[in-house]
């Protein structure tokens, strides 16, 4: 398993054109067939009077499934150059369909392979690239009188807590990239002399900032 991979932020749209044709990208975060079966669907029904769908995508963490479809165009002009957008960009779960409104020129191969890679690329950076890494949440559990200093010991580890809770005592739930876990645990027990509760509710890959893994 990826200790960490890129995938987009959240959807994204791009426009090209060339010559009256129109190219509509589309970047959408999927994370199995069955996703993109649907979404693919969905574009259909939504753009049901366009010539083309051209896609591609690429799945899992060791972005071992891909697929491009030239949907009609021909062969290598479309769906491999969105191909090539994607894995150029190191991502993954990521499925990008451009769907093309003929002008009535046609624009040749290289005109194809320029306008469906523009729109492709065009949709990725409306998406926006994060980078997915291994990590786990934590639950803490402290004394009103250790909030001030836990928050410090996260901040100086470029950890961002979610809004604390309020009972008796503070609670909070923190990602921390694994390879720093070990280490935010101890500094965090030490803090407290041991009356920190921590307890770990989940594992998986989380979006992270630079800093917080630097």
């Amino acid at each position: 398993m990826a200790a960490s991979y890129n995938t987009i932020a959240h959807r994204g749209s791009g426009v090209y054109e060339e010559k009256k044709s129109r190219f509509l990208g589309a970047a959408i975060p999927v994370s199995q067939e069955e996703d993109v079966r649907r979404e693919l669907e969905v574009i259909r029904r939504e753009h049901y009077d366009a010539r083309h769908h051209c896609y591609a995508y690429i799945l899992g963490e060791d972005r071992a499934e891909t697929r491009a479809s030239d949907d009609g165009e021909p062969q290598g002009t479309a769906g491999a150059p969105i191909l090539k957008v994607i894995d150029g960009a190191g991502c993954t779960n990521v499925l990008i369909v451009v769907t093309r409104y003929f002008g009535g020129t046609l624009l040749g191969t290289g005109g194809l392979v320029r306008a469906y890679t523009a729109a492709a690329r065009a949709a990725l950076e409306d998406a926006g690239i994060v980078m997915m890494r291994e990590g786990e949440v934590l639950h803490l559990v402290m004394a009103y009188s250790l909030l001030d200093k836990v928050n410090y010991i996260l901040e100086q580890n470029g950890i961002i807590p979610e809004k604390p809770g309020y009972t008796d005592r503070v609670s909070m739930d923190i990602t921390v990239p694994a390879e720093q876990s070990g280490e935010i645990r101890e500094i965090l027990a030490a803090a407290g002399s041991g009356s920190i509760e921590i307890t770990e509710l989940s594992r998986g890959y989380f979006p992270f900032r630079e800093e917080d893994h630097v």
